[in-house]
This record gives structure tokens, sequence and C-alpha cells, in this order.
């Protein structure tokens, strides 16, 4: 499996690449391909870089693991193909921008690319999944890429804001320098978490409220 990744993450990211985890991480993807049924396609492993190089990088949404049903999992956390039903998660992650903006959310689609092109990373700790076998690829080192990603950004770049919801990506957020960027934690919007603490936590309009003070554009999130 060649690495092909946008120019900006792939000069941040070589240390990583050079790894003996990362080799071995790209043996075992590359088997897994080969084997069976992957998500998401070859193509869009990397697409949250690809539509959001390092340099225009403004928020990170933190996910867990791709969707692992058919032509859901497109490479951005949350997102889902056109015309592809919306998940559970999604559909509490736009009941929440309504009642945060008090404003309808204009795209009915799951396609995120909109929000990507903004400079929202829409970053899953693991990036690739077998069909039907949720957290299939966990632990074979795509954390540790992730997590290099998120030290990268940390580090490099200033006023970022973070956005992690539920335990698992709070605990990745250890990464990151909080007396230079906005971290928003919440619970989960899953519908097993979403009444504990996600809806109401208004974190598009902290979000926008944040860039508005660093001299930065606003997301349009609907």
């Amino acid at each position: 499996m060649q690495v092909r990744i946008e120019e900006s993450w792939k000069e941040k990211l070589k240390g990583e690449f050079e790894q003996e985890y990362f080799r071995q991480l790209t043996r075992f993807v590359k088997d897994e391909y080969e084997k069976g049924t992957v998500y998401p396609a070859p193509q869009n492993i990397f697409r949250a870089f690809e539509l959001t190089p390092f340099e225009e990088v403004k928020v990170v949404i933190l996910g867990q693991d791709p969707y692992h049903g058919p032509r859901q999992a497109i490479g951005l956390s949350f997102a889902v193909d056109t015309g592809i039903p919306l998940p559970p998660s999604l559909r509490n992650i736009y009941k929440e921008i309504e009642d945060d903006l008090g404003t309808p959310v204009e795209h009915a689609d799951g396609d995120l690319s909109r929000w990507a092109s903004q400079g929202v990373l829409l970053l899953n700790a693991t990036l690739t999944v077998r069909a039907r076998s949720a957290g299939s690829h966990q632990g074979k080192g795509w954390e540790q890429f992730t997590d290099a990603v998120i030290k990268a950004l940390s580090e490099e770049r200033e006023h970022l804001v973070f956005i992690l919801w539920g335990n698992y990506a709070k605990a990745k957020g250890a990464h990151i320098d909080r007396t230079k960027h906005l971290v928003i934690e919440s619970a989960h919007p899953s519908p097993f978490s979403a009444s504990s603490g996600f809806f109401g936590s208004k974190p598009f309009s902290k979000t926008n409220e944040y860039l508005n003070e660093q001299n930065k554009r606003a997301v349009e999130w609907i």
C-alpha cells in the first residue's frame, strides 16, 4: 500500500512513515484489503488530510473508528457518503447544531467535506476498519500515528480548537497544549450518551466565538 497523503502532512509526518510500527501497520492494512472488505476505500484513507492541509487546520473533531457498514465511511470522522442515511451520532450532531445556533441545518446529507474545506480536520483515531467488525483495526499502529498528528498540530500551530466527544477522544487530548489551544470536551453524541452532556454543550458556537477572537473566519456549520 503506497502512502498517498497531502504534501504538507507528508512533510510533517515523514518521521512516522519511516518508523517500524508504520511499516508493520502498512503490511497489516494491505493484507486486510487483500483478504476481504475494509473501509473506507483505499483512496479515502487519508482523505481528511487531503481536504484540510496542515496550515489550514482551524478545528479538529476527533472520532474513534470509521463506520463499518457499506458505503458509510468516507475518510472523515462522523461523515457518511451522500445519499446514505445519517447514523445516529451524526443526527444528534445536527440536532445540537440547530439548538446551539438556532438555525436549521440546510444540508441534509452526511458528507461533511464542506466542513473540511473550511479548516475542520475530521480525524478518526483509527483510519481503517474491517467490514461489519467495529474496532477490528485498533491496536495495530493507527493510534500512534494519529497521536503524532495531534502532537504536531499542538506543538507547531497556535489557537486551534480541539473538539473531544466521549472518553476515548478525551484521552487522546492528553497530547494537546491547553495553554495555547481551546479544548472543548463533552459526552459523545451517540444515542447512549448524548443526553448525558452532549446536548446543550454548544461546541459549535463556542468554536466560532474563539475563532472570531483570534481573527479567524468562523465555520459555517449549517
